[in-house]
């Protein structure tokens, strides 16, 4: 019987490491954008923006839950990543400004650790892109695949490449 371990792939392990950040970023994203959509979620989280001097309330609930859940959707499909990852890394910033700062580190007092860790995998994303098991990819070899076959590289042909580098 051959059996093979993973450290005997290393491109196997490459294309598989940005899996997990991507999958828990997307994922809790998704989920907290989801809870300010949901109509009683909406309400709640106004009354709570109000209370932090946030207006109008609900039309800032709302476009949190809607950047939350692209954000969140985009890191899990690992298309437009860099643009996600920038929303993950400004709305909690906002959140860890207005919220969480003043209560500390530590995550069981209200403290911004959470938020932290949530920064550290959009900055991660933001800097690395979405590897190579994702949309981005898959697309992004398509594009090239096409360029190739045309071997006029000609730059309004380029754009479309440049233009997926930039989104990662």
């Amino acid at each position: 019987m051959n059996s093979v371990t993973l450290t005997e792939q290393p491109d196997l392990l490459k294309a598989a490491a940005l899996l997990p950040p991507r999958l828990s970023l997307g994922s809790t994203m998704v989920v907290h954008g989801i809870a300010k959509l949901r109509k009683e979620g909406t309400e709640q989280h106004a009354g709570f923006f109000e209370q932090l001097g946030l207006k109008p309330a609900r039309l800032l609930v709302l476009a949190t839950g809607v950047t939350e859940v692209l954000a969140g959707v985009g890191a899990i499909l690992g298309i437009a990543t860099r643009p996600a990852a920038v929303a993950v890394l400004v709305t909690q910033a906002f959140a860890i400004a207005k919220v969480h700062g003043s209560k500390g580190f530590d995550n069981t007092k209200g403290g911004f650790e959470f938020n932290l860790a949530l920064c550290a995998i959009a900055l991660g994303l933001l800097l690395r892109g979405p590897g190579r098991l994702s949309v981005h990819s898959a697309v992004e070899s398509k594009v090239k695949r096409k360029e190739l076959r045309r071997f006029k590289l000609l730059p309004r042909q380029r754009r479309g490449s440049r233009l997926l580098d930039l989104l990662g």
